[in-house]
């Protein structure tokens, strides 16, 4: 990579010891599922505060249309979503960890019914004509089986936000700071380097450093790195930037998993189209009226997400559209509306009515499988920094995610997390920071900061997307160091800014990473390298100041390490 995005530590210059510095156990980076439940779980030992971009609907988690999966239902067991899992991650799903996930999926369920969650029920008649009332589970791509549970419809994400969010206002040990836009992660050299808070931006009360003996990372992911999106607009990568300037591990970057089914009207933002919808038995037919699915898979539509996404774009060509429809007619307006009420509120304002018009549909950016390495209790390789939710890389999804295991994930980990952030309680209090960034204004031209967001997200998309050529990716790294030669040079005073500094390192991240993997295996598609390739069958590492990825066989493990060049 150019050398300007592996020189700066910090994005701003600072003399801590001039800021305001508050202090506390335990800072959360992130206001999503996993935020939420670390900063319960940690505040049963330690005084916690939540530092969140934007607020509770600025996160991914408000927005999950799908559910939580979770073997509760009789006819399921643990072993077959362990292996539902294994498969849809391709060789690369670290058994131990999926195993652990899975396994605490039912008590999480319990514990959110306890918090006040409601989940939607079915109603079966018994022999004696008695309604019985059960735990209504769908069914998404790549589960053999229905174990998906859901609230309000589609809204599970907003139901368990706002059941984690009334939790977290309730505790007396839990300070939020929404509107808190975190630069940086402060951290004391040594062996090994020890993080010690993080330093912020707040429009009301400006830079402050937020000094703390534990920090957990739960910031999400980088949707926004894309030009179709089904991401917040908050996604744009800043707590995988801070975290890599710091010298944490990242993993697998290559991995972004594409939603097959986003709302596609031109000249509207995208919209995700829960893939529970295919679910209750909607097809994906083309312009011609085609059912093409069965063509590419044995499972049709319930395939796993990368079969389905590049099945779309693959029909897209044959047929020279710009989008595929989801054929819901069967379900009848009535029955969809009961339903996906959400969704079916979001078409009524196209005047799509679904009972009666197939609803356009393509692919989007969905979520990052990549992110910072941890081990099993969310340990990073630096001291005093933790990472849970999408930010993190536990080896739970391999290269691919089945569908519904993120909110389960976050549920697992932010509790494992927040737990472990124990062991740093006996360091004694944090020490103020002392920390000084010196940084010198550039004398380089400027780049304008919306063309070259708006050209990132373009390449990124056409490119780095779905289908993947070697060649390519090595002109968007190109393009990347040369917007970062005029971009991260430059010092930002706002968000706006900042935001695209992050971008562009994660977006050299992820180009970089997916020309080293020169193979295609999950949600990873080379047309240079169209099959899987036994070499990368390993878990590629990426970390300031190394010019090649580090391998490992197990993210959470001490696999053993090799090093591959590009």
């Amino acid at each position: 990579m150019h050398p300007v995005l592996e020189d700066r530590r910090y994005l701003i210059p600072f003399r801590a010891t001039l800021l305001s510095q508050i202090f506390t156990d335990v800072l959360v980076i992130g206001g999503g599922v996993a935020g939420y439940r670390a900063a319960l779980s940690a505040a049963q030992h330690s005084e916690v505060i939540v530092a969140v971009k934007g607020g509770i609907k600025h996160s991914s988690t408000y927005w999950a249309q799908g559910g939580i999966a979770a073997a509760v239902d009789a006819g399921d067991s643990f072993d077959e979503h362990v292996r539902d899992t294994l498969v849809a991650g391709a060789d690369l799903c670290d058994e131990t960890v999926v195993r652990k996930t899975v396994e605490a999926g039912p008590a999480c369920i319990d514990e959110l019914i306890r918090w006040g969650m409601t989940f939607d029920i079915s109603r079966n008649g018994d022999e004696g004509g008695a309604a019985n009332a059960h735990m209504a589970l769908g069914r998404e791509g790549g589960h053999s089986c229905a174990r998906i549970l859901h609230a309000d419809g589609d809204a599970t994400g907003r139901v368990l936000a706002q059941t984690l969010d009334a939790q977290v206002r309730a505790s007396d040990r839990i300070r939020v700071f929404e509107q808190c836009f975190v630069l940086d992660l402060v951290t004391l050299d040594g062996a090994p380097t020890r993080c010690v808070g993080a330093i912020t931006h707040h429009p009301k009360y400006g830079l402050q450093v937020i000094c703390a003996r534990a920090v957990v990372l739960a910031s999400g992911g980088c949707g926004q790195l894309y030009r179709e999106s089904t991401n917040p607009s908050s996604a744009t990568g800043d707590g995988l930037a801070m975290a890599y300037r710091a010298g944490a591990e990242l993993a697998d970057m290559a991995f972004m998993q594409f939603h097959p089914t986003t709302l596609y009207v031109a000249g509207a933002a995208r919209s995700l189209i829960t893939e529970a919808v295919r679910g209750e038995g909607a097809h994906l037919i083309d312009k011609n009226g085609y059912r093409f699915m069965p063509d590419y898979h044995e499972m049709a539509e319930l395939a796993p997400r990368d079969i389905v996404a590049r099945a779309i774009l693959a029909q897209m060509a044959q047929t020279n559209t710009t989008h595929v429809y989801l054929d819901c007619r069967h379900l009848g307006s009535e029955q969809f509306a009961q339903r996906f009420p959400h969704i079916h509120d979001l078409l009524t304002k196209f005047e799509i009515d679904p009972g009666a018009t197939p609803i356009p549909v393509h692919p989007s950016a969905h979520y990052m499988i990549g992110g910072v390495r941890t081990d099993l209790a969310g340990r990073t390789n630096i001291t005093g920094l933790y990472a849970c939710g999408e930010a993190s890389c536990t080896g739970l999804h391999g290269a691919n995610r089945l569908a519904s295991n993120s909110l389960l994930e976050g549920l697992v980990f932010g509790r494992i997390v927040g737990d472990a952030c124990r062991e740093m309680m006996a360091n004694g209090p944090t020490p103020p920071a002392r920390v000084v960034s010196d940084i010198r204004p550039s004398d380089r031209l400027e780049l304008d900061l919306d063309d070259v967001r708006s050209s990132l997200r373009s390449v990124m998309w056409r490119q780095v997307g779905i289908q993947r050529d070697g060649r390519r990716l090595t002109e968007v790294a190109e393009s990347i160091d040369f917007w970062a030669r005029y971009t991260l040079d430059k010092i930002f005073d706002d968000r706006a800014g900042w935001e695209v500094q992050n971008m562009l390192l994660v977006g050299a991240l992820v180009t970089r990473a997916a020309l080293w993997r020169a193979e295609s295996r999950g949600t990873h598609f080379r047309m240079d390298a169209p099959e899987p390739d036994d070499a990368f069958a390993v878990h590629d590492l990426w970390q300031r100041g190394r010019d090649e990825p580090t391998t490992v066989v197990s993210i959470a493990g001490q696999g053993g390490a090799v090093t591959h060049a590009i």
